[in-house]
């Protein structure tokens, strides 16, 4: 059995009142999802998933440190893999796709982003994400 890891990021942006999440669409599948990728020899799961938020999508973010949620799955026989997943912000909206694998960015309006996922485990990791904010917008941060 192989072992992958990758990690990634939830991104929001707030626009007012209006809450945006940060979406790809890939050449290979057409799946809409949330930019990760491949960590690499020495670096922190944090660090992956702001290097690859920004090398697929442009976006320089903020993780929010409590939330971290990982996801397992076998994308093909013999292969498990393990996808964490940090909740981050940006103020920045300006975003571009990866030159080769990233068929689209897109920022999805929060009301409309479950239903733009192409997978369960995505949708599950947007909820909890959901579940947090609220948590912290009754707290008052």
């Amino acid at each position: 059995m192989t072992h992958e890891k990758s990690c990634g990021a939830v991104v929001m942006r707030r626009d007012g009142e209006r809450i945006f999440v940060l979406m790809i669409r890939h050449k290979k599948g057409g799946h809409r999802s949330f930019p990760k990728g491949h960590v690499e020899r020495g670096e922190s799961e944090r660090h992956t998933a702001e290097r690859e938020v920004n090398e697929e999508t442009g976006a320089v973010i903020q993780i929010r440190e409590r939330f971290r949620v990982p996801i397992h799955y076998s994308p093909m026989p013999g292969v498990e893999k393990e996808v964490v997943y940090f909740l981050a912000f940006t103020d920045d909206p300006a975003i571009r796709p990866r030159e080769g694998e990233i068929a689209e960015v897109a920022w999805i309006p929060l009301e409309r982003a479950e239903a733009a996922l192409s997978h369960d485990n995505d949708r599950m990791v947007l909820r909890s994400a959901r579940r947090y904010l609220r948590r912290m917008e009754q707290r008052g941060r």
